[in-house]
């Protein structure tokens, strides 16, 4: 049995790009989580089938308690992740407006969902022993600070731990807690620059470009605190004590770069930027353009698979067409490929590739991709709030998650810190 999705209806949604990170919790990344309405503290939404008074939700991380420190992107999105698999997590926001030069979070998108939130003022003693009440009940704490500032406000791993042995405290930066760059401020594409993750990223002869903000803020950053708490987690089972877990942009983007690193040593990888095998130097890993002003990807590497887009193409039969793994031939297959599927529109080549094993695939908008048949078929999006978002993952037969919760509003949903307590009692 795996969980299934109501089929989404339009595409549109909110996301967080994601700030510099700086030394006051005013600059934490900021999201919006979701929470139970404040005229009726004790409940989820009720316009949602999904949600459950409490913030007891399904999946397999049910029951786990997580506290997380206002901030934006990738501490967010791994929240996100362990909401959606089960975890009540409650978000503790800034009470008033982001200080002078501060992003303001959004109030709604997919990074914001599943969540229960108060307010709590943590540069004052009071927001700090609130803060400490919950993290006595909590399984784990989630901060994106930089290195010092929690310390310096009174709730450090130190402090918490002494108050919650079994605690988790997660700490999700740029740079890591020590380091000569650890106090700096950064984005996604400092992190990926320093760890080597950039400079392969481009077309040969041009200067690298970032691909968004995905590989260091969410596949190197938030992705990579979702697994550092789990695995903490899965430890205090064994110990029955929590730890730190340093979670840092540049670690996780260097670690992306694991098999990069792999050719590197093997001598697979050592043409300029560009012109290897996976960096769209070969021309069967790569996008060509179709007659509509779309694109098709093409990864057909394997000669089995190359062999059938050859077929596709209607190029098998050409006796002038150069040997795939030849380099020297690499242009003018480029220009042959190029040629051939600027004759027929995405669509059309969809459909000559649809029952082809060749691994060609349509490239699809953000907003469209839902509408793709496996997509639909397997409900890999969902409408949550009105809204288009991926669906939670990985699926499990056995204790299968809910359907995500909306963002809440940020001015009705905050819960007082005493209903938070009330629904996690002590534990023995």
């Amino acid at each position: 049995m795996t969980a299934s999705w109501p089929s989404p209806g339009r595409p549109d949604g909110a996301d967080d790009p994601g700030a510099a990170r700086g030394d006051d919790p005013d600059a934490a990344r900021h999201d919006d989580p979701g929470a139970a309405r404040r005229d009726d503290p004790g409940a989820a939404r009720r316009d949602d089938p999904g949600a459950a008074p409490g913030g007891s939700r399904g999946g397999p991380l049910a029951g786990v308690r997580v506290v997380e420190l206002a901030s934006l992107a990738p501490a967010p999105f791994g929240c996100m992740v362990l909401a959606d698999l089960g975890a009540d997590v409650v978000r503790v926001d800034r009470p008033g407006a982001p200080g002078a030069g501060r992003l303001a979070a959004p109030t709604g998108g997919p990074l914001q969902r599943g969540r229960r939130v108060t307010a709590l003022d943590l540069k004052s003693p009071a927001g700090v022993a609130d803060l400490l009440r919950l993290v006595e009940r909590a399984d784990v704490l989630v901060e994106a600070y930089r290195p010092g500032v929690a310390e310096r406000l009174g709730f450090g791993p130190e402090v918490c731990q002494r108050r919650n042995p079994g605690l988790v405290y997660a700490r999700m930066t740029g740079w890591g807690q020590d380091g000569p760059l650890a106090s700096r401020a950064g984005h996604d594409i400092d992190y990926i620059a320093v760890a080597g993750a950039l400079e392969p990223l481009g077309r040969a002869g041009e200067r690298p470009y970032a691909p968004m903000n995905l590989l260091a803020d969410f596949g190197g950053g938030g992705m990579l605190l979702a697994v550092g708490v789990l695995a903490a987690l899965l430890e205090r089972e064994r110990s029955g004590v929590g730890q730190v877990v340093d979670a840092a942009m540049v670690d996780g983007s260097a670690l992306l770069t694991s098999f990069l690193h792999g050719l590197l040593g093997s001598g697979l990888w050592a043409a300029p930027r560009g012109r290897n095998m996976f960096d769209g130097g070969a021309p069967f890993y790569d996008t060509y353009a179709t007659a509509d002003g779309g694109f098709m990807a093409v990864g057909a590497m394997e000669p089995a698979f190359y062999d059938v887009l050859l077929t596709g193409l209607d190029l098998a039969d050409d006796p002038d067409l150069p040997a795939q793994y030849d380099p020297s031939g690499w242009d003018e297959l480029r220009r042959r490929f190029t040629a051939r599927f600027a004759e027929r529109t995405r669509d059309e080549w969809t459909a000559v590739f649809t029952d082809l094993d060749a691994c060609v695939a349509p490239v699809l908008a953000p907003g469209e991709a839902h509408q793709h048949p496996h997509n639909a078929a397997r409900g890999t999006f969902v409408e949550v709030g009105g809204e288009i978002q991926p669906a939670p993952a990985p699926r499990f037969d056995r204790t299968p998650a809910d359907r995500p919760t909306p963002a809440p509003d940020p001015e009705q949903d905050v819960l007082p810190v005493e209903q938070i307590l009330t629904d996690w009692p002590r534990r023995n």
